[in-house]
């Protein structure tokens, strides 16, 4: 758990993060959007790169920590980090799409996984129980609850549903910089890591990340793409989400729901 310090957010940068997090959910609806069958991840990744610069943002993730792309782009198996390139979306994948523009000098990230066409039951379950987790988790992200509240109660409802819960990658801080402190993990840290209390002002990001198998992942060649180990397929779902005194506030929701 990072030793960093978590940033409050004063009612002015609020209102800068709201408005990146309205761009970044516009950036998410547009890669749904534009998943079809015979497109490649480098096609859907122009048109998310192309409506955040259109909206006088700038992508986040391109060129961060070395990524070169504006989107994450992940299919079936994949759990995170994929590069947009020549792979080819058919009918029947499930696509995850992880984006972030910063606006104003503060970022909004979100992600969310899509069908492609018709796809198995397992893969329509395991879309559904994935962006179900953050709402399980949403509901303990209030003032006065902690972290691994959240955490704990996205585990629950994923193994509920006999889903592995990735363990290697969590959720964070959203801020000035796309992480900060504290961590937000999808799993149970109670008595193992450090378990801060949540508090108005505090902007995070909650992402499960849940697999139809085992939660082991590793990460392939291209030292980015972040893989099942058991070859099984992975969801995910984020928003940036502001605590507030009471219900938290979701940053990175579109008119459509995402």
């Amino acid at each position: 758990m990072s030793r960093d310090p978590i940033i409050i957010k004063t009612p002015h940068e609020i209102e800068i993060m709201r408005k990146a997090g309205a761009i970044t959910a516009g950036a998410r609806s547009v890669a749904r959007a534009a998943i079809a069958d015979g497109l490649t991840t480098k096609q859907v990744n122009r048109e998310v790169n192309d409506f955040i610069i259109k909206s006088r943002a700038i992508p986040t993730f391109k060129g961060y920590g070395g990524f070169p792309a504006s989107t994450c782009i992940s299919v079936n198996e994949e759990v995170i980090h994929g590069i947009p390139g020549k792979r080819v979306i058919h009918n029947g994948d499930i696509v995850s799409v992880d984006v972030g523009a910063t606006f104003g000098g503060f970022v909004g990230d979100c992600a969310g996984t899509y069908p492609c066409g018709e796809v198995s039951e397992q893969a329509k379950k395991l879309i559904e129980v994935t962006r179900q987790c953050f709402y399980e988790g949403l509901k303990f992200a209030r003032a006065g609850y902690r972290i691994d509240d959240i955490g704990s109660a996205i585990q629950e409802y994923a193994e509920s549903h006999g889903f592995g819960v990735v363990r290697d990658y969590v959720g964070h801080g959203v801020g000035r910089n796309m992480h900060e402190a504290p961590e937000v993990p999808n799993y149970s840290i109670k008595g193992k890591r450090a378990n801060p209390r949540l508090v108005a002002g505090m902007t995070i990001a909650i992402e499960p990340m849940i697999t139809a198998g085992g939660y082991g992942v590793h990460v392939l060649d291209n030292d980015w793409t972040v893989v099942t180990n058991d070859g099984s397929l992975a969801a995910h779902y984020e928003n940036t989400i502001l605590i507030t005194d009471g219900e938290a506030e979701i940053l990175t929701m579109a008119e459509n729901i995402d």
